[in-house]
């Protein structure tokens, strides 16, 4: 058992996060990528913590490392004090975003052609002492990066279950709309019955979007074939635009296909319509400021790259294509 310091040192906020880490992780080497410390340098904070406490919270002699019953008691109690910490200093320094050093975001594809690299430039410009790290990635990639620290915020699909940890800021309702080629004169109806050769091009299944699509189609009874399936938009919009198929996808998403848009036709989905909400989630320790700086870009960028064009080119889109108050 670690023996207690004669000298006690106060107890750091740094080695209960990297206990908190450590556990989540069960390995040290995890640790010291996700923090970028060393690894005798994780070592060395979480022997600090136990011989502070004087017990051992992590049987060392497992790999991965496993938490001692004492050290099980001790990651339940420090859970909620360390979001509490987190969600106090988000809230302290909700007014400081020039002062923001550093800031990962992640965002799905959907806005890379336009919307990302402008906000890119905007953020470095309004927040000069920041470091920033960006990334693309799905909607379940995102989340889980956020639930693991690795981000501290994301525009993407918002979770499906409600998590204390991360908090979600809804942006914009994307419906979902059929997509032919401009030659096309079949009807819809023939189309999603599959009474025609035209065959179903859709999106690889591990994808939120194609699950959230694929649930609607089973309500409708849709028995199309398909033959090619895919996480690429552009790749479904450039097979479509060759007259290879149809395909679901949204106005946002076929907003980036600007180069095959004029081989393509836009249609409104039959019946009840659906869509996907798109959101700005966060961490409970990103600051509001940032939040609210992001937020009120993204809106100013998706209305004009993408809203206010379909309300001349597709005006039978209306409200369904808005931003979420």
């Amino acid at each position: 058992m670690p023996r207690r310091q004669s000298a006690r040192q106060d107890l750091s906020l740094k080695w209960l996060e990297l206990f908190q880490i450590c556990a989540q992780k069960g390995s040290l080497q995890a640790v010291s990528d996700e923090t970028g410390l060393t690894i005798s340098t994780v070592s060395h904070h979480l022997r600090n913590l136990e011989n502070h406490l004087g017990v051992e919270l992590f049987n060392h002699s497992r790999r991965p490392m496993v938490l001692t019953p004492k050290g099980r008691v001790f990651l339940r109690n420090i859970d909620d004090a360390l979001h509490s910490i987190r969600k106090a200093k988000a809230e302290a320094s909700a007014g400081n975003v020039s002062e923001a050093s550093y800031l990962r975001l992640g965002a799905i594809e959907d806005f890379d052609s336009d919307i990302m690299p402008e906000l890119a430039v905007f953020l470095l410009d309004n927040m000069p002492a920041c470091d920033f790290m960006y990334l693309t990635d799905s909607s379940h990639a995102i989340i889980d990066m956020l639930r693991n620290r690795q981000l501290d915020l994301g525009i993407t699909t918002p979770p499906g279950e409600r998590t204390r940890d991360l908090r979600d800021r809804p942006l914009l309702r994307d419906p979902f709309v059929v997509v032919l080629p401009r030659v096309n004169e079949q009807s819809m109806s023939d189309i999603l019955e599959g009474r025609t050769k035209l065959p179903f091009l859709r999106f690889s299944g591990n994808l939120i979007i194609a699950r959230q699509i694929e649930a609607q189609l089973r309500r409708i009874s849709h028995s199309s074939s398909h033959k090619f399936e895919c996480s690429s938009n552009q790749t479904l919009m450039a097979m479509v635009a060759a007259g290879a198929g149809w395909t679901i996808t949204t106005p946002l998403l076929f907003s980036r296909a600007k180069r095959f848009q004029s081989r393509l036709q836009m249609r409104r989905f039959p019946g009840k319509g659906f869509s996907r909400t798109l959101a700005i989630v966060a961490t409970s320790d990103c600051s509001r400021s940032v939040v609210d700086l992001v937020d009120a870009r993204m809106r100013a960028l998706i209305t004009e790259h993408a809203i206010t064009p379909f309300r001349v080119s597709a005006p039978w889109l209306g409200d369904s294509f808005s931003l979420i108050a």
